[in-house]
This record gives C-alpha cells, sequence and structure tokens, in this order.
C-alpha cells in the first residue's frame, strides 16, 4: 500500500484553538496521518480546530472524502472547523462540493481562529 505524502503538525493557536499545519498531500492514503493529528487536537477545552493548508501540494476526492469524515468528528465533539491557506484552485473545488459551507474558509489564521 503505499505511504502517505503528507506531515500534519498540531500547535496551539489563541482563544482555545488548535492549528493543525498541512504539509504535503491529502489523498486517501493519509488517513492514519489526519486523524492522528486530529486527535491530538481533540482536547479538553477545545472549541476551534483549524486547518492550514499553506503547504498543502495536492488534494483528490479521497482527501476531500477525508476532510467530510474529519468534519463530522467535529460537529459530534462540538469543535468549529475552520480553514486557511487555500489556493484558489481548492477555495473552488470547497465550494463546488459545499464543504465551505461546513468549514469556514479564512484569508488568515487570526481570521480563522476568530471565525471573522
Amino acid at each position: 500500500m503505499p505511504q502517505a505524502q503528507v506531515a500534519m503538525t498540531v500547535r496551539d493557536g489563541a482563544d482555545d484553538a488548535k492549528v493543525i499545519d498541512i504539509d504535503g498531500e491529502i489523498t486517501a492514503f493519509c488517513e492514519g496521518v489526519m486523524m492522528d493529528a486530529y486527535t491530538q487536537a481533540d482536547q479538553p477545552g477545545t472549541k476551534a480546530i483549524v486547518l492550514n493548508f499553506g503547504g498543502l501540494q495536492y488534494m483528490n476526492s479521497g482527501g476531500i472524502g477525508l476532510l467530510v469524515t474529519m468534519l463530522i468528528r467535529a460537529q459530534r465533539k462540538g469543535h468549529r472547523l475552520a480553514a486557511y491557506g487555500l489556493t484558489e484552485h481548492y477555495r473552488q473545488i470547497f465550494s463546488l462540493t459545499r464543504l465551505d459551507e461546513a468549514i469556514g474558509l479564512y484569508d488568515d489564521e487570526a481570521a480563522a481562529i476568530a471565525g471573522s
């Protein structure tokens, strides 16, 4: 089985938010890495999980599916899911798939954490 071509680092953001920095490709092969990152971010007191797509090199339909899985987990835990750093191409994909209606898209980390 092919290996995941992505690294995800979880760090503290402001205002009870956790930020997941994504570097590489999001495909079905990164399920373990993505869900491990979500588990690290899912800490008591966390209100928002922010995905930093600044290092994203590629994402396919399998990766979109994993984002939906993460979104469902976040909603069940009461976490707000937000994202920033998407290129215009991926912003269009989020719009076409309507993911932008469930995951807030922002221009920078501060706006994503603030939710505005």
